[in-house]
């Protein structure tokens, strides 16, 4: 009883329209993929229509209308790409004035015929029911041409999608990509629009790839996602149109539409279904045991191509991943969430925890008078002039017998800096096979007030303010002085600790270390930071104390302190701007060379309490996490772009803590 899903493509132009539908299903697949990663929807929407006049103005010159609306909408680009170097004016800007004035002088082009009613309608919804032998090869054509380029330009679009300045570094020209990127959708539109309309264009360019983004991560699989999904839009609304009597572009474009609604809410219902699998699996385990089922083969251990050792377990990735360990204060639920999969993995619940640090990899728990050591499952090697990245699954690793208050890590090992002021080494390699072992050789004095590792060394600070380095060789003491330190740090090149008299900048590499001192400025305010923060490796810091922001540029030596009296957390990517999230809710970019707030959006709608674990700013290169507990999300912040909100993950723990992990 299935005829009546096959009997309306018996029809000769039925059959002509689902297979000129999918073909421009997958052109619009392949363009529209990077129409969504890329933000570009409204300047997608403004060439649709930015089209108008090239097709009227052909038209009454009797020529190509492909060429007309090709010309035309390149022109809507080029406009915008002009008035969007203006300071003055957003691309939005241009974008809004362009779609508006090339609209009207295609309705004004338009109305000189005899038919504007029809041409007009024609334009905005196709005719995707008079598709001729010749319109099937122009979008076979394009979709062949496309497909190229996007396979020849994949690596230059996908780094100027996600990082335009790596994509410069590694010489991929982003200049050309974009306006490339360009081409093609006004390729996909001219080919597709005379067939089946600007509107079902539009559709079918944003919705499949809006709605296969929430399932798919690679951007192939995104692609052919996306086809799947607009082929099934063009079938089901070419059947809904046959019996319904609808338009069929127009029926297509819903159909779309609705199929994205779809898709969200069925990916909204993915985490009880991962739920309901673990359940499923753990019992498909048990019941394997039982049998007497062999365990699977652990595999070996390996390494990178230049020679790095790969973990057992542990995979390599091609870029960083971001992690994010979350951990509710009151009860110590901690889970780790994946920025890039937006999957949240628990890990346990360790009763009421005082504070967590995290050493780029590792997150260490102070619950109670013990540590509970959680690996986020990703980290980042440094190889000297290059990096590897690793993975492997979250997991509860191991507990110390002490509350560990602070840690700095290298490579290879890990410094413990508990709440009674010792410290303690750990090798991070064997920490990473569940082992607490101390690093072979390496032993500190109980009179550490504090230790940062520096490769295969340890660099010290004495109760007496003596400064000391410490390696298998045994320990030398080193020009400098640094009383009653407060905190310590690592960046890529040296170690830097926080002092009474300023900050302390220890550098040298496998060679003979040297000591730099940054002294605080002379009116500089009595009470200073206990804690400095930073983008991972980076060699500028970012502290408060009351009513005060401290930025210390530990390359120049250098403080700067700008007066921010409702600071409650502060981070910076040392790019020349530091972040501050106000007590109002609002987080804030001030310049530092002029001390002056360059940027502010809201984010907590109501004030942040005083009491209880404050919020805190956690930087990469390319994005900062804030996390609310009161409403269980971690805002995702591009900082570099106007401090816009990219992304709100919501969490099912309440993140009262948090910190990163894998970059």
């Amino acid at each position: 009883m299935t005829h009546w899903l096959i009997d309306p493509f018996q029809a000769d132009m039925v059959w002509r329209a689902l297979v000129a539908g999918v073909l421009a299903a997958c052109l619009c697949s392949l363009v529209g993929c990077w129409v969504v990663l890329r933000g570009n929807v409204f300047l997608g929407e403004a060439m649709t229509h930015g089209m108008l006049p090239g097709v009227a103005a052909a038209a009454l010159l009797g020529i190509s209308l492909m060429a007309g609306g090709l010309i035309a909408a390149l022109l809507m680009a080029l406009g915008v790409a002009a008035i969007g170097r203006s300071a003055k004016l957003s691309s939005d800007t241009g974008i809004g004035l362009l779609l508006v004035g090339m609209l009207a002088v295609g309705v004004i082009v338009v109305s000189r015929s005899q038919s504007f009613a029809v041409d007009l309608a024609g334009f905005l919804f196709g005719d995707v029911f008079a598709v001729r032998t010749t319109d099937l090869m122009v979008l076979g054509a394009a979709l062949i041409l496309t497909a190229g380029a996007v396979a020849v330009g994949h690596r230059a679009f996908v780094a100027v999608t996600f990082d335009p300045r790596k994509a410069a570094t590694l010489g991929l020209r982003p200049r050309m990509a974009i306006p490339v990127l360009t081409v093609l959708m006004a390729v996909a539109m001219v080919a597709s629009f005379h067939v089946v309309g600007t509107l079902l264009v539009l559709g079918l360019l944003i919705a499949p790839p809006a709605a296969a983004l929430v399932w798919a991560r690679s951007i192939p699989r995104i692609m052919l996602l996306s086809a799947a999904i607009g082929a099934l839009a063009v079938y089901s609304g070419l059947l809904i149109s046959w019996y319904a009597g609808t338009a069929g572009g127009a029926t297509i474009a819903g159909v779309a539409v609705l199929l994205f609604f779809a898709s969200s809410l069925l990916s909204a219902m993915r985490s009880k279904w991962v739920k309901a699998s673990a359940v499923a699996a753990s019992a498909c385990v048990v019941a394997a045991c039982a049998g007497g089922a062999e365990p699977p083969p652990q595999p070996e251990h390996s390494t990178t191509g230049d020679g790095v050792a790969v973990a057992e377990g542990a995979r390599e990735l091609d870029g960083a991943s971001t992690k994010l360990v979350l951990v509710d204060p009151g009860t110590g639920e901690t889970s780790v969430y994946d920025a890039v999969e937006e999957v949240e993995t628990r890990i346990g619940s360790y009763g009421p925890v005082a504070g967590v640090a995290g050493d780029g990899r590792f997150a260490y728990l102070q619950t109670g008078g013990r540590t509970t050591v959680v690996d986020a499952g990703a980290w980042t090697f440094d190889h000297g002039d290059h990096y590897h990245y690793f993975a492997t699954t979250p997991s509860e690793v191991a507990t110390l017998e002490v509350p560990a208050a602070s840690v700095s890590a290298s490579s290879s090992m890990a410094a413990v800096r508990t709440a009674t002021g010792a410290t303690e080494l750990i090798d991070r390699d064997a920490l990473g096979e569940r082992r607490i072992e101390a690093p072979a050789g390496l032993m500190v004095g109980s009179d550490v007030a504090a230790a940062v590792p520096y490769g295969s060394r340890v660099v010290v600070v004495t109760s007496a303010g003596t400064v000391q380095v410490i390696g298998d060789t045994g320990t030398q003491d080193l020009t400098g002085e640094c009383s009653d330190p407060t905190w310590a740090m690592t960046t890529r090149r040296a170690v830097v600790f926080g002092c009474a008299g300023g900050a302390l900048r220890i550098t040298g590499g496998d060679g003979d270390l040297a000591a730099t001192t940054a002294p605080f400025p002379a009116d500089a305010p009595a009470l200073r930071p206990v804690r400095m923060d930073h983008r991972d490796r980076a060699d500028v810091f970012a502290g408060l104390s009351a009513g005060t922001v401290w930025v210390l540029d530990s390359r120049q030596s250098s403080w700067t302190l700008i007066p921010v009296p409702d600071a409650v957390a502060t981070n910076t990517a040392g790019d020349g701007t530091v972040l501050v999230l106000h007590r109002d809710g609002t987080l804030g970019s001030f310049d530092v060379q002029s001390r002056v707030e360059t940027a502010r959006v809201p984010l907590f709608a109501n004030a942040i309490p005083a009491e209880g674990p404050q919020p805190v700013i956690d930087i990469d290169s390319d994005r900062a996490y804030v996390n609310n507990a009161g409403t269980r999300e971690v805002y995702e912040i591009d900082y570099a772009g106007g401090l816009r909100v990219a992304r709100t993950l919501r969490t099912d723990v309440v993140p009262g803590l948090m910190v990163q992990a894998g970059r």
